[in-house]
């Protein structure tokens, strides 16, 4: 699969998600096709978003930071085995900023390491497949 969006600004989705409470990323990650990249780089079906965003309510969104910390993690790993450069984004990368950091931007520098990590790999896969 070849992925056409290896550049996202991670920080600039973040800062949307942010400020509305997450629901755009329940529109981003099925219809901006993230949903699907996720799953190929990974190799296994991924919960969809807003099953997590729903089971995040009642938790005061703990859920939901589990559920993306647990992706960053397996992205973390996956990158690893690739070979593709750091930093990466990682589980505690990601509880640490959407905690701590929640009063300063902390979200937002954790969505763009995601997206970094994932611009990353992404970009590697269409180099491997393009050599292969």
């Amino acid at each position: 699969m070849y992925f056409k969006h290896t550049n996202r600004c991670g920080f600039l989705l973040g800062f949307i998600d942010f400020f509305t409470a997450g629901l755009f990323f329940l529109l981003y990650m099925p219809f901006g096709g993230l949903q699907s990249e996720l799953e190929t780089v990974l190799g296994h079906k991924v919960r969809p978003y807003w099953q997590a965003y729903l089971l995040g309510v009642p938790t005061l969104f703990l859920y939901t930071l589990v559920w993306m910390a647990r992706i960053a993690e397996e992205l973390k790993a996956k990158a690893v085995e690739l070979g593709v450069e750091g930093p990466y984004t990682s589980w505690r990368h990601m509880v640490l900023w959407n905690t701590l950091g929640m009063l300063l931007f902390g979200p937002m520098v954790a969505t763009q390491r995601f997206f970094t990590t994932l611009n990353r790999m992404e970009a590697a896969l269409n180099e491997r497949q393009a050599n292969a």
